[in-house]
């Protein structure tokens, strides 16, 4: 029986190292599994601008179903001032209201359930047999395709489950699963069986069934509690397009932008000024375009579908190359899920000229952008990874780097991990003097959700010691805020100051000690560390330090008498704090912050498409979007910028 589960096992495993050869020996393939994920991002935004429209639309109608006087424009302009003032109060965020929300919601489905037990009651219990697939049957044999195309508005009936992938970012799927399956699922059952046994007697409320069905001495307590969730829904939403914007953002697939916490206990709760605006205008545009709520509902129905295709395709992707899963449970999945997810798509297809055309320009927009930044961050990053400088002609150059090397540091951003970019020779080639200290800071943000403070930074030296070069690796999370952290130069300074430390430490230290120049620390070196160092502020930095970040030559104590090897202690000693004081003097006379602009152009023998790409699509995106400086949070006083032209 062990050796059977093994064995499959290894075939499981086998399969996903097959699925993941196979998208990996071609970039056309990599390329298509992108656009999948932004084709599903891109609907995700437009959700975003179609559920508020939508939701405070509805909303607003209750007030021309009590009075009946009230023109369809005022309905407009109701749900347009709306939602500039929902759009206008998002830099306030929502943390001194958002307690409100969990209750709003419960009374919200309290309600709609027991009106709907009402409305079952009152007009016609025998609807609760179209629970019976019998009546499905029928309904569509009955039908032929008019039947089938209305399932685009049954369609409706489910949304809202496509944002559930935010609720997961802020509660534990545990919570999210008792909260479907217990309030959620039953109490839309009910009213939807409720507004259909109110159809049976009153087949002329089509158009306005649920705010009908409500009864009369409870009308304007539901409509206030209505108009109440559906800003929530909206601010569910778009906080979900603020935060996946944000994912997107620190993935290099989004231009930069600017993103604001609003909440210092709650690190999701995030604003993004010109995302906001946008989506406003988008919204205000949605809800005065379209003639009826039944276009905009086409529309969001689109956009739900596809959301749904594009994370099943995603899905099956995981449960292979993540879960391991085996290839019959991930057939039965694709097989059960597409079989659904098709069937409305093909009925929402029938849809697409009645407003569904909506979310697909929306989304076509976005992907066009979102793919161009990508394409063009990807290439700059190439050029900087195949034009690195050597470090031979880095030696060659000696202790003084060809250059008079004056106080100070020079702080040089890359987005290189390892090796010295070619900016810094750029740089050096053109201007007579450098700073006593250079260090090379590339700021990675990784695709998890967030690095812990004491792992946040990374030191090595690079050369000789006398060269004064190291690197700094900064890494944050995608839900970490580098803006946010104002003593990011004096943790980079501590973590240089810890790492001098510690290589003097290995260098005086025999093998007993359980030290090596070339091997990574122990745990009990670490320990002693931690209680030789605990009144320094080490806090913020990463004490896994491997010691082959620095190229520093090994000694070997051992080969020496022992008296000799504390001499080399003192002398190491010795050493250590005078290149700290050095450190110190240098950053005293002054932090310099060099950044460099490389500027991406399409070669003459480019294709048009690809000359329209980079040199105007791109161009533009990087002329609008913030600058590096402003996401550094680098003081104008203190910034270089260098420049080079990189041709594609």
């Amino acid at each position: 029986m062990y050796l059977l589960s093994v064995e499959l096992m290894t075939m499981v495993k086998s399969f996903a190292a097959k699925t993941r050869n196979w998208l990996e020996r071609r970039p056309s393939r990599k390329n298509a599994l992108l656009i999948l994920v932004l084709v599903g991002t891109c609907m995700v935004i437009g959700d975003g601008i179609l559920t508020p429209a939508i939701s405070v639309l509805s909303a607003a109608g209750g007030i021309k179903v009590n009075h009946p006087d009230v023109s369809g424009k005022v309905v407009v302009v109701v749900a347009v001032v709306v939602l500039v003032g929902l759009f206008s109060m998002q830099h306030y965020g929502t943390d001194r209201v958002s307690w409100l929300f969990a209750p709003i919601v419960l009374l919200w489905f309290l309600l709609i359930g027991g009106i709907g037990i009402y409305n079952i009651w009152k007009y016609d219990t025998g609807v609760l047999r179209a629970f019976s697939p019998v009546y499905v049957y029928r309904y569509l044999k009955r039908g032929g395709k008019d039947s089938w195309t209305s399932l685009g508005g049954v369609m409706l009936c489910i949304t809202g489950t496509e944002a559930l992938f935010a609720d997961l970012g802020h509660f534990p799927v545990l919570a999210v699963q008792i909260a479907f399956t217990v309030v959620v699922f039953p109490s839309l059952l009910l009213a939807y069986s409720g507004q259909a046994a109110y159809l049976m007697k009153n087949k002329d409320h089509v158009f306005d069934a649920f705010y009908r069905s409500i009864p009369d001495s409870i009308y304007w307590p539901v409509f206030i509690i209505a108009t109440l969730a559906a800003i929530i829904a909206s601010q569910a939403t778009i906080s979900a397009t603020s935060s996946i914007i944000k994912q997107a953002l620190a993935l290099g697939c989004f231009p930069r932008v600017k993103v604001i916490h609003t909440s210092k206990n709650f690190l999701g709760q995030i604003y993004i000024p010109d995302i906001n605006w946008i989506l406003m205008i988008l919204c205000i545009a949605v809800t005065a375009g379209f003639e009826n709520q039944s276009q905009i509902g086409n529309a969001y129905g689109t956009a739900v579908v596809i959301v749904m295709l594009a994370t099943t395709a995603l899905m099956v992707l995981i449960m292979i190359l993540v879960w391991h899963c085996h290839w019959l449970l991930v057939l039965l999945f694709t097989g059960l899920s597409l079989i659904v997810e098709c069937t409305y798509f093909s009925a929402v297809l029938f849809k697409i000229d009645q407003g569904g055309w909506v979310p697909l320009v929306i989304a076509a927009a976005f992907l066009l952008i979102m793919y161009v930044w990508h394409y063009g961050t990807v290439k700059r990053y190439e050029f900087e990874m195949h034009s690195r400088v050597s470090m031979a002609w880095i030696l060659g150059l000696g202790p003084s780097l060809g250059l008079v090397r004056v106080p100070g540091i020079g702080l040089v951003y890359t987005e290189l991990a390892s090796g010295v970019p070619r900016i810094f020779s750029h740089f050096i080639t053109n201007l007579p003097a450098m700073h006593s200290v250079v260090v090379f800071v590339c700021v990675k943000y990784l695709p998890v959700y967030m690095v812990p403070e004491e792992e946040r930074f990374l030191v090595k030296r690079i050369g000789p010691k006398n060269f004064h070069m190291f690197r700094c690796v900064a890494r944050y999370g995608y839900k970490d805020l580098h803006k946010k952290d104002d003593d990011f130069e004096r943790k980079l300074f501590d973590s240089i100051f810890l790492f001098v430390r510690l290589e003097s430490m290995m260098e005086g230290c025999s093998d007993s000690d359980e030290y090596s120049i070339y091997g990574q620390q122990t745990e009990k070196s670490r320990d002693a560390l931690l209680s030789k160092y605990a009144k320094t502020a080490i806090s913020d930095v990463d004490l896994t330090i491997s010691s082959m970040d620095s190229i520093v030559p090994g000694k070997s104590p051992s080969s020496r008498p022992n008296s000799l090897t504390m001499s080399s202690g003192q002398e190491g000693n010795r050493t250590e704090t005078d290149e700290l004081e050095f450190l110190n003097r240098c950053r005293d006379a002054g932090v310099v912050h060099i950044l460099g602009n490389t500027v991406v152009r399409a070669s003459r023998e480019s294709r048009f498409y690809k000359k329209i790409t980079v040199d105007y699509l791109y161009a533009f995106l990087r002329k609008i979007c913030r600058e590096n400086s402003a996401i550094f949070n680098v003081p104008h006083e203190s910034l270089l910028n260098v420049g080079q032209i990189f041709y594609v």
